[in-house]
């Protein structure tokens, strides 16, 4: 790795460090009085929406495919890591060793659905992928709902509570620099390319079905872990919270942070995360303003509030305030 990479990886590191420092002294002061938990549970909330959304921009953003699925991949992973929770035994084993083998199951089980849907689904291109993934999501549901290892249509209650703040910072920290790296190698520039002309790439010798199936598992994956976070967070759930409208609120932070940049996906779903709670008084109105949102975005930036572009500490921090020059008694900037 050529060392003005590194370096640049490393000042962002720091920032985002900050970042965690600087929330953990705002929790742990107590500042904030009787509305501390809330608010941090509001920042755990953001975390794993960081996360699903990332994840679908995957396919989105830098496949150029569209998916109403993607709540499905995420009840999977929610269910699957509940499970495996439910029946470990007690054996002492730490609670971090427990959460990481919750999201590892989690994810490997979306992972292996994303397979089973994305083998037959991505040969179909536009508007018929989209249904297909919609109709993936509602068996889900719908399987879910009358699988009595699951609740059956009843809430799954009693999971155990083993998502808090701090390990689900680092887990989406860690999650989205794996997605950053993904789009920026070889396999990223590939489907790029797919997505930019799909004819173009398979007569130049490229898999095209393989690259889109193996970016497709790999969205699943990170959906499965978002929905590990999920489920040792709320401790029960209930298929329904997976619905085809759950969906469409993240497809729509995508679409409003920016499709193809990451930046524009955490941007997008911590604001979007944090909006109900300060629209409470205004709860009525929620769907509303999504709308409007959306509606505005398309309109004056259709392709997104970041549009492509992606935040560097680094590169702020390299290009500085602009000096000036002075040129036959004239100050230039």
């Amino acid at each position: 790795m050529p060392r003005e990479k590194k370096k640049s990886y490393f000042i962002n590191f720091v920032g985002v460090l900050a970042v965690f420092l600087l929330l953990a002294a705002l929790f742990e002061s107590n500042i904030l009085g009787s509305r501390t938990n809330y608010v941090k549970g509001i920042c755990t909330t953001a975390c794993y929406t960081i996360i699903m959304v990332a994840s679908l921009n995957l396919l989105t953003g830098f496949m150029g495919e569209f998916s109403l699925g993607h709540a499905g991949f995420m009840s999977v992973g929610a269910y699957a890591s509940a499970i495996f929770t439910g029946f470990l035994p007690e054996t002492g084993i730490p609670d971090f060793l427990v959460f990481l083998m919750a999201l590892i199951i989690g994810g490997i089980a979306a992972a292996v659905a994303g397979v089973l849907v994305g083998i037959p689904a991505l040969r179909l291109r536009g508007d018929y992928l989209c249904i297909v993934t919609v109709a993936f999501a509602e068996i889900i549901r719908v399987a879910f709902c009358n699988f009595d290892i699951t609740g059956g249509g009843r809430t799954l209650s009693g999971i155990r509570s083993l998502s808090n703040f701090y390990w689900c910072f680092w887990v989406m920290v860690v999650c989205v620099a794996l997605m950053y790296m993904y789009v920026r190698s070889r396999f990223g520039r590939t489907v790029t390319a797919i997505r930019e002309d799909y004819i173009a790439a398979s007569a130049s010798g490229i898999n095209v079905t393989y690259y889109k199936v193996l970016t497709f598992t790999f969205s699943a994956f990170f959906a499965g872990v978002a929905g590990a976070i999920y489920a040792h967070y709320m401790t029960a759930m209930i298929p329904t919270n997976f619905s085809f409208m759950y969906s469409s609120e993240f497809l729509t932070e995508v679409i409003i942070g920016g499709t193809g940049s990451l930046t524009g996906s955490v941007i997008g779903a911590a604001f979007l995360s944090a909006l109900p709670e300060l629209m409470r008084q205004f709860s009525t109105y929620r769907m509303l303003m999504y709308s409007v949102v959306l509606i505005l975005v398309m309109i004056f930036r259709p392709g997104g509030i970041f549009g492509t572009w992606e935040f560097s500490l680094a590169r702020l921090l390299k290009k500085g305030p602009q000096k000036k020059k002075r040129t036959g008694g004239v100050v230039h900037e």
